[in-house]
């Protein structure tokens, strides 16, 4: 008998999703909820800690979290695995990430990808359907919120563990999915890294590699006739006004059909957590035209090096005044005015300083270094 796995992007109910939660009202999914309850497993990505904790971690980036009642929201429209390695889970730190995952049990839901410390952190999800042994690996990249040997978090990129992990698990299963929280937010496409590293998994035994954290989606390949997805956007994540147009508010899911003569599956394509109506809607025929086209448009650039390092070199060119600014200049005032052109950026540069800054950066011992001296130097100003 053929089975069923839905997997989504990022569900993160704040906004005008998190008041509807608390007067009770679920009816965010919209049309969605059909394929939720008629998958055998449905999986989303908690993309907030579910905590009434106060106190925040100190981190770049903003710090997000949801009330206690959003699991009730995932449990009534069909979900019983959520996803938990991504860059927000530790924002309230570990209470927050120990509440998470007591109000997920409490609802009977799954979690995978984060835990009391590293160790549970790394534990796969396996479950059998109609026989089928099927298991869920989870990891993010190292922001503000990886486990540690003695503290909560979650399961992070690790090419040497992730490997042994995979080969430990693959022997369990038989089908192996990762699910991965990684990737260049608002670009369209896998950074050379990353689709190098998704490639790996596979290589390593991964059966299907599933990608988020971008805010917009992306597209697919097969890679030694495995499926990667390289980015689902968001699922539910009502947000700033100034992201709800764009691609911030479009994504898909993935619905596998798993039997004895391989693997289907379907991209199922929405909007949600836009200005006009927060709440998820289907595409209706003609936009799933055009968005069908973008997806082929997005494969043709995954599978061709030369369209895809074209246009990453393209892409680095509008990240450029950013990343120089974040790399010199102290004060964000100063960076905001070289941003929009008021200052002039080689007062503050010189060749000299980015060569060592590249070697640094690039330098896997260089690099070690001065990650433990920044870790060690703001943990003693906390």
């Amino acid at each position: 008998m053929p089975i069923n796995l839905l997997i989504t992007g990022d569900y993160c109910p704040i906004g005008r999703n998190a008041q509807s939660i608390e007067n009770g009202d679920y009816s965010m999914f919209g049309n969605f909820i059909p394929y939720v309850r008629n998958a055998d497993l449905a999986v989303t990505n908690l993309e907030s800690p579910l905590t009434l904790m106060s106190e925040e971690i100190k981190k770049t980036g903003p710090n997000i979290k949801s009330s206690p009642n959003a699991i009730k929201a995932l449990s009534f429209a069909g979900f019983n695995l959520v996803t938990l390695a991504n860059n927000h889970i530790l924002d309230y730190g570990e209470a927050g990430v120990k509440d998470t995952i007591r109000h997920c049990k409490e609802e009977k839901i799954n979690v995978v990808g984060a835990g009391e410390n590293l160790v549970k952190a790394r534990e796969p999800f396996i479950t059998a359907i109609n026989d089928v042994k099927i298991a869920i690996l989870n990891f993010a990249e190292n922001e503000f919120c990886a486990a540690s040997e003695n503290t909560s978090g979650a399961n992070p990129i690790n090419l040497i563990t992730n490997y042994q992990d995979i080969k430990k698990t693959k022997q369990k299963v038989d089908c192996l999915i990762v699910v991965v929280h990684g990737g260049r937010e608002h670009y369209q496409l896998p950074t050379p890294k990353q689709r190098e590293r998704y490639r790996f998994y596979i290589d390593s035994g991964a059966d299907i590699v599933i990608g988020h954290h971008t805010h917009c989606f992306s597209g697919y390949e097969f890679y030694n006739e495995k499926p990667i997805f390289y980015s689902l956007g968001n699922f539910i994540f009502d947000y700033k006004k100034k992201y709800q147009t764009g691609l911030w508010t479009q994504g898909y899911g993935v619905l596998f059909n798993l039997s004895k003569g391989g693997l289907d599956f379907e991209l199922i394509p929405y909007w949600q957590g836009r200005t006009e109506n927060e709440k998820l809607v289907l595409l209706d025929d003609q936009e799933k035209v055009r968005f069908e086209n973008k997806i082929k448009q997005l494969n043709q650039i995954i599978d061709s090096d030369e369209l895809f390092y074209s246009e990453w070199k393209s892409y680095l060119q509008t990240q450029k005044k950013d990343y120089y600014g974040m790399i010199f200049i102290r004060n964000k005032y100063i960076r905001a005015a070289i941003k929009k052109g008021l200052l002039f950026p080689f007062f503050f540069q010189s060749k000299e300083h980015k060569r060592l800054l590249l070697n640094i950066f690039r330098c896997e011992s260089h690099q070690e270094i001065m990650m433990n001296i920044l870790e060690n130097n703001i943990n003693t100003y906390l």
